[in-house]
């Protein structure tokens, strides 16, 4: 590899942040002192709405990564903090990063240009892959993840959290998918230069679990090409029928989980909320 090879891909990278910044109206850098620190859990708190003890992360700790050097980032607009992100260094030792939280403001782009800054943050330091994980039943954030930033799961984490007591998670079971980010990949290239485009729906694909009368209803698991549905706002479905939460919870997990178990791989999310299974 040419030594100004990894130069090249970091200014390029920072370039795009950059730009996605400017789109959003938003100011990103490192954060440094307590009082930014104190900042970023009050907008966590205003985001998760927390019962006590169940902050998604605390001043120590944040203290503690900036220190050692980690990932603590935010969003600046009209003289306040939108955003602010979260991470650390993970295996394999000297080539990865796990964002461990990320929250912003839903509009404007915020969470792009958050995203865009921790990647170029990271190929500058030479690490080629960034990891995360998110709720799959959340139609929003698997679109941002998968279509939006060209990130893939490969793994389902059954009830990783435990029982969640925020607002948004309202006692569900916290079912993740670990979602990988390949800086380098050509997908996700494309994706960060604002190339990303509508995934359509494969033909043949076989609808393994569909939306029916707001339920999961499962259907066929044999075909080389599936879609696993999801349900359509899942944060307002659990305060109201944590019943049919709960199914669609079960649903996904069995459907999903099983088939990404059995080898199968994620390869995109459709405009409809369907993830787009493929066996190998």
């Amino acid at each position: 590899m040419p030594a100004d090879s990894s130069s090249g891909r970091g200014d390029a990278a920072t370039g795009r942040f950059e730009a996605a910044a400017r789109r959003a109206g938003v100011q990103v850098r490192e954060l440094r002192d307590i009082a930014e620190f104190e900042q970023v859990v009050e907008l966590y708190d205003g985001i998760w709405e927390t019962e006590p003890g169940h902050a998604p992360i605390n001043v120590e700790l944040l203290i503690a990564f900036a220190h050692s050097g980690n990932y603590v980032s935010g969003a600046f607009a009209d003289g306040g903090l939108a955003g602010a992100s979260v991470g650390f260094f993970a295996a394999p030792s000297g080539r990865a990063l796990h964002s461990h939280v990320t929250g912003c403001a839903r509009s404007r782009g915020i969470g792009f240009a958050l995203k865009l800054h921790q990647r170029a943050w990271a190929l500058a330091r030479g690490l080629g892959v960034i990891s995360w994980t998110y709720d799959p039943l959340v139609r929003r954030n698997a679109h941002f993840n998968l279509t939006k930033l060209g990130a893939r799961p490969e793994r389902y984490l059954e009830s990783f959290y435990g029982a969640m007591g925020d607002a948004i998670n309202a006692g569900d079971e916290s079912d993740r998918l670990l979602a990988v980010w390949p800086l380098d990949d050509p997908r996700v290239e494309a994706a960060c230069s604002g190339a990303a485009r509508p995934v359509a729906v494969p033909g043949g694909a076989v609808v393994a679990l569909a939306e029916e009368d707001g339920r999961p209803a499962r259907g066929s698991t044999d075909g080389r090409t599936l879609l696993v549905g999801t349900p359509r706002d899942i944060e307002t479905l659990r305060p109201r029928d944590p019943a049919t939460a709960k199914a669609w919870r079960h649903a996904v997990r069995d459907v999903l989980g099983g088939l990404l178990e059995d080898g199968a791989k994620v390869t995109g999310f459709t405009a409809g909320g369907h993830y787009i299974v493929e066996r190998p």
